[in-house]
């Protein structure tokens, strides 16, 4: 059952423990995420500042507890993929198939829209078979939120003793123009929507 009401708003860096409680549940039990070990809170804590200089990191919020999170990241690092940025999504597991991840995305869609970011792109990883560590459901997620596949690379991940496969998904989110307006970082956006 949901709260009445769900609030999507930045993260802080204050928020880390809540929203490292909810990523370690992936970690530890699922190949949802190809990392083997939770990382420390400090270190998360930097990814999360690292993150927010240039892209937005949201949570849903619910009568006070955070329900999931999402955020942008540098698609490539060169200069020439600024307009493409990496979505990641995760919504706490008693929270699951509740339209929470829905609501966090379409957030990040309007705000990398006022950024004049234009290609959303998600990295998911993808089993041959589902298994207890990983289904499809990520995929499917995707697809209902409007995103295409576009590759597959097969047995790239190792975890739990098992191969999987990762795919690459794309929502073109905006027009791609021969002069495109330049990137906004999300801390001035931030600044701009204030004034």
């Amino acid at each position: 059952m949901l709260p009445n009401e769900i609030t999507i708003r930045t993260a802080s860096l204050d928020d880390a423990p809540e929203i490292l409680a909810i990523y370690a549940p992936y970690v530890v039990k699922t190949a949802v995420t190809f990392e083997y070990e939770v990382p420390a809170l400090e270190e998360f804590r930097k990814r999360m500042e690292n993150t927010l200089q240039k892209y937005p990191y949201l949570v849903a919020e619910g009568n006070g507890e955070l329900l999931g999170y999402a955020y942008t990241g540098a698609f490539h690092e060169r200069a020439a993929y600024n307009r493409a940025a990496e979505v990641s999504v995760y919504v706490r597991e008693d929270r699951k198939g509740c339209g929470i991840g829905s609501r966090l995305y379409a957030a990040l869609e309007e705000i990398s829209r006022a950024q004049h970011i234009l290609n959303l792109n998600a990295c998911i990883g993808y089993p041959e078979t589902e298994d207890e560590y990983l289904t499809k459901d990520s995929v499917r997620f995707h697809t209902r939120q409007g995103y295409s596949m576009i590759g597959e690379f097969h047995k790239c991940g190792y975890k739990f003793g098992r191969w999987y496969n990762m795919v690459w998904m794309e929502k073109i989110i905006g027009e791609h123009t021969p002069n495109p307006e330049p990137v906004i970082a999300f801390r001035e956006f931030l600044l701009r929507e204030l004034s």
